[in-house]
Order: structure tokens, then sequence, then C-alpha cells
């Protein structure tokens, strides 16, 4: 074998590589964790928080049907564990403001209760939450008000169809209590900003102007 051929098969070998190496990345991929965002892209989201522009698409809290830890009420529901968690997370909002927020949940009992311990009270239930699929990004796009922030609490099956739908097709299943953040503008036009895990928001919101 010539010296250029090796060259040459070294040389195709080490693309191939690189295209399965960027391949595996871009397959796996899923949105930022802003529980690590820096300083501008926190003051970003908090001036489109603050402009009404941002859904937050929330996963309910720990099922008591697939956990050890005592149930908060019906056997369909949260955790005890997962309503405290709730509550934290409801704090993060609150701390961004809801005076301008809509919030929505699946009436699912587990996300009913999870919205409820996020809020101190009902949200508004619609089913399109619970069965979302083909129409979710549509349905989500349809549902947000100019100038309002939306907080849809809903199912880890829900989000990756959104994900799906919005360029993540193969993102990470949301924990618990996770926060997929999302800007529409006035157009509808989309882009998702990152994820908020349930035990983030002190470090996302830590620095900022927000009480």
């Amino acid at each position: 074998m010539t010296s250029r051929l090796i060259k040459l098969v070294s040389l195709s070998a080490a693309l191939v590589v690189v295209a399965l190496v960027s391949g595996f990345a871009y397959w796996s991929r899923s949105p930022v964790n802003l529980g690590g965002a820096n300083a501008e892209d926190r003051s970003q989201l908090l001036r489109q928080w603050q402009a009404g522009e941002v859904v937050a698409l929330v996963r309910h809290a720990e099922r008591c049907d697939r956990s050890s830890n005592p149930c908060f009420g019906p056997a369909d529901g949260i955790t005890k564990v997962g309503n405290d968690a709730a509550i934290a997370v409801g704090q993060g909002f609150i701390r961004l403001g809801m005076e301008q927020a809509d919030v929505i949940s699946s009436p699912a009992t587990r996300t009913a209760q999870t919205a409820h311990a996020m809020f101190s009270k009902d949200a508004i239930a619609q089913d399109w939450l619970a069965s979302c699929g083909k129409p979710l990004r549509n349905d989500v796009v349809a549902h947000k008000r100019a100038h309002h922030n939306l907080v849809l609490v809903t199912h880890s099956g829900c989000i990756s169809d959104f994900e799906a739908q919005t360029g993540y097709p193969h993102a990470a299943t949301s924990e618990y209590g996770s926060s997929l953040l999302v800007h529409i503008d006035e157009k509808g036009e989309l882009k998702i900003l990152g994820i908020v895990k349930a035990d983030d928001w002190k470090s996302l919101l830590q620095g900022s102007s927000v009480q």
C-alpha cells in the first residue's frame, strides 16, 4: 500500500469517526439546562417573562403509583414528597411573577394536584394537555395570549411530543417537576429556551432582580 493510499484511508476513517460522533450528539441532544445559565441568558429570560412571551411546560410531580413514598391523596395522584417539590417549583414561578400568567393543567389527578400545590389554587383543566400528539405544538401557540405567560402542567410524554415537534426528537425524558421554557413572540414564532429542573430555580434566579 502506497503512502498516499494509507493517508487517504486514514483520512476517510477519521471522517467516519467524526460523522458518527457528530451524528450521535445530534441524535441524543436535549434542550439546554438553564440551571447553569450565564447572567446574560438569565437576564434575557427575565425580560421575556416580564413581556409575557414565555410558555412553561411543567411535568407533574412524583407519581404515587410508581413510588414507595406515601401518597398525598388518591392513589392516581402524587406523593407527599412530590407535593412538597411542586410547592417549591411554584415558588420559582411566583418569584418570576404570575400577575400576567395563565395556568392550565391536564385533567389527570397528578397534574391537577401538582398545579394546585404550585399556586395554592385549582388550574383550568383541559383535555388537550393529556392527549397531546401531533396537534400539541399548534395547541400551545393557540392557547398563548399576547403579553401573558402560560404555565402548562402536563405529562412527560406530552413534553416529549412537543420537543419532537420543535427540533429535539430524541431529547431525554423530562424529570418530575422539570419545566421546559419556550419563547413565543407576537407572531407565534417559537424558540425553546431550555429546561429548569425542579431543584434549579434557586440557581436560575440567583442574583436576579426578582424578589
